[in-house]
Formats: structure tokens, C-alpha cells, sequence
């Protein structure tokens, strides 16, 4: 991999990974684009993302303290509640991991055309969402503790299970989720990146442990300058994605998004 290669995909990967619109699938594609070697490619993916993962701490880092400064309390109070919550959102995506994840990457592989359909799943439940946020609005102002019910937070969790494959977003099937069970906007929006911080961070700590025992190499294929820029740039763009989804999430629709999922899909099926 080239340095400038690792400049663009860190760049891609810290914007498409708060975007609704899937970062594996746009890594991927960017990949093929900009020529980069599949040799240590997963060792970048799990350095970008890891960048990403810090950017979303640092957005978040007021409202983090905050839940462990409840937690501390040892009571069960509304800090409580909401890890609690997060954690059911949590058991899914970890049956998944654990249980069928090399099933889902032998099933996927790192084929585009299974990202265009991917992309195109995406595109229908964000569509939707927009379309049923509108019907229960109603419903969405109804004041469950902490914004989001027990099986509210369940939901959003089969939406991350759902989200290994590639090309389905997991910001924009949490998010999607959400607003279709009928949690707020302001909700969804704090929620659906909180979420992922224990999963992704987990993930990270197994691919480390396999490399301190031996099990695993690092970095082969892909020289330290390239792992360097790639997480500065992923978490330098992590940062204003994050920031900027929030905002979206909370006014704007997704129905945008979705029209854009659909056209790369349509691109990728016509031109492979």
C-alpha cells in the first residue's frame, strides 16, 4: 500500500463510518479504485477503525463521564438504566460475533457485487424509516426512561447483528431501527454510536491478543507510515462525521442517504 492510498482509504473510512452508508462497503470499494493491496489489508481496516472508535469517544466524552459517574453511584439510577440498555443492545451483534462470524465472512467474502445489494438493504430501510418515522410520530414522543424501551434497544441491536454484512450500514440500520420502533430522533442519535463502542473496542483487544500470542501477524503488507496516516486521517474525518451525523440524525432526513446508497449500489452492479 502507498502512502496516498492510506491517506484516501483513512479519509473514507472516517466519513462513511458515521454516515449512514456503510464503511466496509465503501472500504472496499475505494480499495479496487485506488489499487491498494489486499496483503494486510484487515490490519488497516482494524487501524481505522480503532481511529474512529477514538473520534466517537472524544465527541461523546461529556455524555461517557456522565454514565460512569452514575455507574459509580451503585444504584440503579437513570446512568444505569441507560448502560444497562446498552448492553441488551449489545447481545446480538455478540452471538453473531462469536458464534457465526466465520460463516458471515466465507457467506460475503469481499465480493463488490455483494456490497451493491448490501447498499441497496440499506437504501430500502433508511427509505423506510423516514416514511414510518412520519406515522408514529406520536408515538415517538411517548417518554420511555431514558428515551428508549427495553425491546426498543433489543431492536436496534438485531439492526447491528444484521449490519456485519458488507454494505450495510450499521450507523444507518441502528439509526433506521430506532425511528421505525418509534425512539426519538435526539435519542437514536447518542444511542446508535454508543452502542458500538464495547463491540468494536472488544473486537480490537481479540485481534491484539492474537498477535501478543503468536496466533496472528501485524501490519505485514502494509508499511507503519501507511497504518500512521491512514488512523490520522480516519480519526481526523471520524471526528467531523460523527459531529455532523448527530446533527443530521437529530433534523434532517435519511431519505437523502438512501438515494445515495441506491446510485452507488446501481453503479457497482453495472459496472462489475
Amino acid at each position: 500500500m502507498e502512502w496516498w492510498q492510506s491517506i484516501i482509504l483513512g479519509l473514507v473510512q472516517g466519513l462513511t463510518e458515521f454516515l449512514p452508508v456503510s464503511s466496509s462497503g465503501h472500504l472496499m470499494i475505494f480499495k479496487e479504485i485506488v489499487g491498494a493491496d489486499a496483503e494486510g489489508f484487515l490490519d488497516f481496516t482494524v487501524t481505522v477503525h480503532f481511529a474512529t472508535v477514538l473520534s466517537t469517544l472524544i465527541v461523546f466524552w461529556a455524555a461517557i463521564r456522565k454514565l460512569l459517574l452514575g455507574l459509580l453511584k451503585f444504584k440503579y439510577n437513570e446512568e444505569t438504566d441507560y448502560l444497562v440498555k446498552l448492553l441488551v443492545s449489545m447481545i446480538p451483534v455478540a452471538i453473531v460475533g462469536f458464534v457465526f462470524k466465520d460463516k458471515v465472512e466465507a457467506l460475503f467474502g469481499e465480493n463488490l457485487t455483494n456490497v451493491a445489494y448490501g447498499l441497496i438493504f440499506t437504501a430500502v430501510l433508511l427509505w423506510f424509516s423516514d416514511v414510518a418515522f412520519k406515522v408514529i410520530k406520536a408515538r415517538a414522543g411517548e417518554r420511555a426512561r431514558n428515551g428508549i424501551t427495553w425491546w426498543q434497544a433489543l431492536l436496534v441491536g438485531i439492526g447491528q447483528a444484521v449490519a456485519v454484512a458488507p454494505g450495510v450500514s450499521r450507523s444507518g440500520t441502528t439509526i433506521a431501527t430506532g425511528l421505525i420502533s418509534g425512539v426519538r430522533r435526539d435519542v437514536m442519535a447518542q444511542f446508535s454510536f454508543l452502542m458500538v463502542l464495547i463491540p468494536i473496542v472488544g473486537e480490537q483487544c481479540l485481534d491484539l491478543l492474537k498477535v501478543a500470542t503468536g496466533k496472528a501477524s501485524f501490519g505485514g503488507g502494509v508499511g507503519p507510515l501507511c497504518l500512521v496516516l491512514g488512523f490520522i486521517f480516519a480519526f481526523l474525518a471520524g471526528l467531523f462525521a460523527c459531529k455532523a451525523m448527530v446533527a443530521l440524525v437529530r433534523k434532517a432526513r435519511l431519505g437523502w442517504f438512501s438515494i445515495y446508497c441506491l446510485a452507488v449500489a446501481v453503479l457497482i452492479l453495472v459496472l462489475t
